[in-house]
């Protein structure tokens, strides 16, 4: 059994979505990031920088129990613990983690930034604003033609790179609808919301 411990965030969503997919039994537990749940010693000890989300993986490598925090190194143990979403074969694994990189090392950084950005001053300041928001949507525009070229981020199959992006797209709906072009990105994000697993993963913690 795995306890995930989360918040409806798009770096909490992609844990439980990756989870929902794999099939992996978990049980979900809500931390209350207003007030303050996460910053509580209790949950320290599971991660000491105060951020979720965090799994703990009960029967882990050996059979000891293993705690684990940040979005991507969970979606990446997920894969590797269920042996699915991220390929054995060298080439189409490289391709899937040049793929993922790019979502967590820039779009998900890019998306925060608009979040922490819209908070730093009273009101946004309207240059910085733009910068970020067009700094976003052209590391979108490269996602859009990587789909451009296949029905997935990394190519013929669903990978964790899709599951990793899904959450940050989702949660900037306004902008995307605001957007043009990025049509490959738009059918893409369509067809991962019709997805059961995706739409309870989404839902986590409920």
């Amino acid at each position: 059994m795995i306890d995930l411990y989360t918040a409806a965030t798009s770096n909490g969503q992609r844990a439980s979505i990756m989870l929902e997919a794999t099939g992996l039994p978990y049980r979900a537990h809500k931390v209350d990031l207003a007030a303050g749940e996460q910053r509580k010693a209790e949950f320290l000890r599971l991660n000491p920088a105060g951020q979720i989300p965090v799994i703990v993986d009960h029967g882990g490598p050996g059979g000891r129990p293993l705690v684990l925090a940040q979005s991507g190194a969970i979606l990446i143990y997920l894969a590797e613990r269920s042996g699915r979403f991220l390929p054995t074969d060298q080439r189409k694994r490289a391709q899937v983690l040049e793929a993922f990189m790019q979502v967590m090392t820039d779009i998900a950084p890019a998306s925060a930034d608009l979040f922490y950005m819209a908070k730093a001053t009273e009101p946004p300041h309207p240059e910085v604003m733009a910068y970020c928001k067009n700094r976003f949507l052209s590391l979108l525009s490269l996602a859009d033609r990587r789909l451009a070229r296949h029905p997935w981020l990394a190519g013929e199959e669903i990978s964790i790179a899709d599951f990793a992006l899904y959450p940050t797209v989702a949660a900037r709906q306004a902008i995307l609808d605001e957007a043009e072009g990025l049509s490959d990105l738009r059918r893409w994000a369509r067809t991962m919301a019709a997805r059961p697993d995706v739409s309870r993963g989404m839902a986590v913690p409920r």
